[in-house]
């Protein structure tokens, strides 16, 4: 629960989720010269990684973390990079889907963030989900991995491709409903 003596104004909404990456990967469309059959690899291999993402869409802040696992362990770590990336007096509140590992008792450590949890089946509600889309399609797409190296390496290459333009984040992000009428 946010602090009831703590101001509105100080109060960031932060955009969590994870999703899974890897050897299985997404085939999307190719320019190719008319009449021609362009050809995609697809791999058969099981390797994969997960990617933890949030994002500040009012300030552009975002924050990730891979591992090669999901469990609360793993979501602590990513709040505790949220909680570090809150400025000092302010607080975070993260918004993310009701997956097994996003319990309240990940964020017991942390005295400046408060979890929210969307209603169920309604990921069309975390802006995340945009940013995964835009990882596939426009930077992991039609690629195969060596291994799990590679795969981690082509993340860490794709989030910070996507971070990089301060303005696609935002925009990409934002939400009329997360305005606290400050």
């Amino acid at each position: 629960m946010i602090p009831e003596d703590h101001d509105r104004s100080n109060i960031d909404i932060w955009f969590q989720d994870e999703a899974r990456f890897g050897q299985q990967n997404t085939t999307t469309r190719l320019w190719a010269e008319k009449g021609s059959r362009p050809r995609a690899v697809k791999q058969q291999q099981f390797q994969y990684t997960y990617l933890f993402g949030a994002i500040c869409p009012a300030t552009g802040a975002t924050e990730a973390i891979i591992t090669p696992y999901v469990n609360k362990d793993a979501m602590r770590q990513h709040l505790k990079q949220i909680s570090q990336a809150t400025k000092e007096g302010r607080h975070a509140v993260v918004i993310m889907d009701g997956a097994g590992w996003h319990t309240k008792d990940t964020a017991l450590c942390f005295d400046n963030i408060t979890l929210v949890r969307l209603p169920a089946y309604s990921p069309e509600l975390n802006p995340v989900e945009q940013i995964w889309q835009w990882l596939r399609q426009n930077e992991l797409a039609n690629k195969c991995f060596d291994g799990y190296e590679d795969i981690v390496n082509s993340c860490c290459d794709a989030w910070n491709s996507f971070v990089s333009d301060l303005e696609r984040v935002k925009s990409m992000c934002m939400r009329d409903w997360i305005n606290l009428g400050v």
